[in-house]
């Protein structure tokens, strides 16, 4: 296929690692002429990302490859990703689909295409994906306010209920002086912000002398960059040298995402967790008596095989006396070749939303508590360069979503705004 005056859609699912391995792809098309355009645009290829982490998120991966053939019945089609790692074969089979790339060779989509006939159907390329052992570092720029960068890929915990290692492989990451150098090439751009991304962050380094608290100590020397985020963090990785280290950074912002997915001991010695709930608590305690204003953000996860109700009622009990600042609440999906179908005692698709609507009642009053202790009190705000309906977004350092009247001047900028309930976004 000759690439050059070829126009390129690209869809993105699930998580915000896919989004920074998306960007890396359209960067290698764009670098062989190829155009980027809107799905809705009439592109010759599109290159749909897809997310595994959930039947749910399958399906809609599967409804989405439907549409786009449908109404793109003349387009190259190729899917990469984990559903395209871990189910190569069934993505083949859908009518239309033109070519599959698992984790090894995702990141040649150009190469591929290059040797690809215009409407030839290619073997599905999966892989050995523990014998993946190479890093391939990767960023993407939803606009330019902030980047998510790549610095950690795969993982080595195999939880009883998560696919991920299967569609990543082990854990590798990058080292530190090619995460600064990317850092700084951002920062060329125009970026204000980084957000540090990974399937389990705060592996970094593993197998080798480097380790997570080294690589942030040497991001916040880049004074390029005004704002680095941790985007998540295991508890038992997140450790009290590092929560140190944020609260006298002035670089790394007061904000931080860590999993819980349950609290129940009971439940997550049945997930298989590196950690117990009071680990968690005390792992929040320290945040909040070294950084009180610190946004805390937690992933869990509602009806897991094997969660009774007793567990449920007393996972419920302690995540609402938990000082964190909102939930991200997801129900138990099963997921094939995963030991949680061994667990005996399913939940009902009924109680599993019960629970989820229970959980998410906790996050709406923790955040709603959370956003309104600052009110009337004054911080910066990075604002995004995008006008919406004549409003403009941005955050606080502590992750207070804000909104205001467009103002062009303040794209791309950092202001201190006195934050009053007409601005807070819930959103």
């Amino acid at each position: 296929m000759i690439l050059a005056g070829k126009k390129a859609a690209y869809i993105t699912l699930g998580c915000k690692l896919n989004f920074s391995e998306t960007s890396t792809i359209r960067h290698s098309l764009e670098n062989a002429g190829v155009t980027t355009v809107d799905e809705k645009q009439g592109a010759d290829i599109f290159i749909i990302n897809t997310c595994s982490v959930t039947d749910v998120a399958e399906r809609k991966g599967r409804q989405i490859i439907r549409k786009i053939i449908h109404h793109n019945p003349d387009a190259y089609i190729v899917v990469v990703g984990c559903y395209a790692q871990l189910r190569a074969k069934e993505l083949m089979q859908i009518e239309g689909v033109n070519l599959v790339l698992g984790a090894q060779d995702k990141f040649k989509v150009e190469e591929y295409l290059r040797f690809c006939d215009e409407r030839q159907k290619q073997e599905p390329h999966s892989c050995d994906i523990f014998k993946l052992g190479d890093f391939d570092l990767a960023c993407s720029f939803g606009d330019r306010t902030r980047c998510f960068l790549k610095i950690q890929d795969g993982c080595d915990y195999f939880c009883s209920y998560c696919t991920i290692p299967f569609a990543r492989g082990k854990s590798r990451s990058a080292t530190i002086s090619q995460v600064v150098d990317t850092a700084r090439s951002v920062a060329d751009k125009g970026i204000k912000e980084i957000i540090l991304t990974g399937v389990n962050t705060g592996d970094f380094g593993k197998g080798s002398e480097e380790t997570f608290s080294d690589l942030i100590q040497a991001l916040d020397k880049v004074e390029e960059i005004n704002r680095f985020r941790i985007s998540s963090i295991e508890p038992n990785l997140l450790t009290d040298e590092i929560i140190r280290f944020v609260a006298t950074s002035s670089r790394f912002m007061p904000h931080f995402h860590i999993p819980l997915q349950s609290g129940s001991n009971d439940v997550l010695h049945l997930m298989k967790r590196r950690y117990t709930r009071e680990l968690f608590a005390e792992k929040v305690r320290t945040i909040k008596t070294l950084i009180p204003d610190a946004f805390i953000g937690v992933d869990v996860i509602a009806g897991m095989r094997g969660e009774n109700e007793q567990h449920f009622e007393d996972a419920l009990a302690f995540i609402s006396q938990l000082n964190i600042s909102r939930l991200h609440v997801f129900p138990y999906s099963e997921r094939q070749g995963t030991k949680a179908l061994e667990i005996r005692g399913s939940v009902s698709p009924e109680e599993k939303h019960r629970r989820v609507e229970a959980l998410l009642q906790i996050s709406e009053q923790k955040l709603h508590n959370f956003y309104h202790q600052f009110i009337g009190k004054t911080r910066n705000v990075l604002f995004e360069d995008n006008n919406s309906n004549g409003k403009m977004g941005g955050f606080t350092d502590n992750y207070i979503r804000i909104e205001v009247p467009f103002n062009p001047a303040w794209a791309n900028q950092i202001r201190p705004i006195t934050l009053v309930s007409d601005l807070l976004s819930q959103d």
